[in-house]
């Protein structure tokens, strides 16, 4: 049997290269220069699926001998898109808009190899704020400081405190890698996972 070709994750997120450690598969990391504007009247679901494939694919064909995994993640509330908060001020202002909401997370991630179809999934997590005070969202933001993270708090850290609940298939996806779908996905292109 042949090896499996080079693998590659087309992502300059750390959250995602950590993630995708735990799978104990070797793999490099490649910045994918792929822009990412909203598309009008695009749902967010479309969105993270949209840019994790254009990433996925960016990569392939610079490397079509490597298989590529793409992702993604758009969060939503009430409607709005909410992006990585980038500094305190904007991390508070998306914690104090998600006091008792609920927003969703969706995780989309594809795994290309060029000249071959996609495998694409999408995760959506349900996350259920509780209600935040002014203190609260400032000693949160203060000590996490979430601010390359998509709705402004990182859920494998102290932002697991803001929440009533979580309603997910994979609770990696939230942090930004769904490693459930993505090792059946592996194992099927012949990777040696469990």
């Amino acid at each position: 049997m042949s090896a499996p070709p080079r693998l590659l994750l087309a992502s300059t997120s750390r959250y995602r290269r950590e993630l995708l450690g735990r799978l104990g598969v070797p793999f490099d990391v490649l910045a994918p220069a792929v822009p990412e504007p909203p598309v009008a009247g695009e749902l967010p679901v479309d969105r993270a699926r949209r840019l994790a494939l254009a990433t996925a694919q960016a990569v392939a064909s610079l490397h079509p001998d490597a298989l590529v995994i793409g992702s993604d993640q758009v969060a939503a509330c009430q409607g709005r898109v909410l992006d990585k908060p980038g500094d305190a001020a904007r991390a508070f202002t998306q914690l104090a808009f998600l006091s008792a909401q609920r927003a969703y997370f969706h995780t989309a991630c594809a795994v290309l190899r060029h000249g071959q179809p996609p495998q694409t999934h999408v995760d959506t997590t349900t996350v259920l704020f509780r209600p935040l005070s002014t203190p609260e969202i400032e000693r949160y933001v203060a000590r996490d400081q979430p601010f390359d993270c998509a709705g402004g708090f990182k859920a494998e850290a102290l932002g697991i405190s803001l929440f009533e609940s979580i309603d997910s298939c994979d609770p990696t996806a939230l942090i930004g890698l769904p490693l459930i779908w993505l090792a059946a996905a592996l194992r099927g292109g012949g990777y040696p996972l469990p």
